[in-house]
């Protein structure tokens, strides 16, 4: 019978600093997101259609749902930055989804900055009236609430639906720029590598000295 032995996984890696390096630590930063969107609407799913709806279990409790239906949206949002344009609103017709997602998109982004405002409360709208007497004096004062409509299990659907597509999308690009990465580093000779900062993996906290942070 012959043995394998498996090379053990490293401990530490060599950090590479060019733009292809750049490029990947990007996509992987949107793949996340991105994860993190789908995961926010499996618990959302859940939430709004009952225990039957979804993988895990979640209370329907009102700020939970508001809770994560913010995060959805500003992670879903974020993943097409106009700083690193990783995504663009051309990678949406690629998806090849029923409906017009550009418009599901637009709408997404509308919702980020009402979610997001930092002046307006995006749960409820106040009015205030006057209670009068019947001599028509005023009695008093009431702050009167009008709930904003909450969230529905279609509309989270339909984000799930496109987080998944645009997450097979950024998976295809991140392969190839792992690839281009790599072909870099072969590139260079073992010295060439060798100066290159140590990143230590596993816990491990410290570098080497004089070597840049991660």
């Amino acid at each position: 019978m012959t043995e394998t032995h498996e090379a053990p996984a490293p401990t530490a890696v060599r950090r590479i600093d060019v733009p292809e390096s750049g490029e990947l630590a990007q996509l992987a930063g949107v793949f996340d997101d991105l994860q993190y969107v789908l995961r926010c609407c499996e618990h959302l799913v859940t939430a709004l259609g009952g225990p039957e709806s979804g993988p895990v279990r979640v209370d329907a409790d009102p700020a939970l749902v508001e809770a994560l239906w913010s995060g959805a949206v500003v992670g879903y949002v974020r993943c097409f930055s106009g700083r690193t344009k990783t995504l663009t609103r051309d990678d949406l017709e690629k998806l090849e989804l029923d409906g017009d997602v550009t418009d599901f998109h637009d709408m997404i982004t509308k919702l980020r900055d009402h979610y997001a405002s930092r002046h307006v409360n995006p749960r409820e709208s106040y009015e205030i009236g006057v209670a009068q007497s019947n001599e028509g004096a005023p009695r008093g004062v009431a702050v009167v609430s009008t709930p904003r409509p909450q969230v529905d299990e279609t509309t989270v659907r339909l984000l799930g639906r496109v987080a998944y597509s645009l997450s097979g999308l950024v998976d295809a690009r991140m392969t190839k720029a792992q690839n281009n990465v790599l072909g870099i580093a072969h590139d260079m000779t073992p010295a060439q590598l060798s100066a290159l900062p140590l990143v230590h993996l596993a816990g491990e906290d410290a570098e080497e000295p004089g070597a840049g942070q991660a």
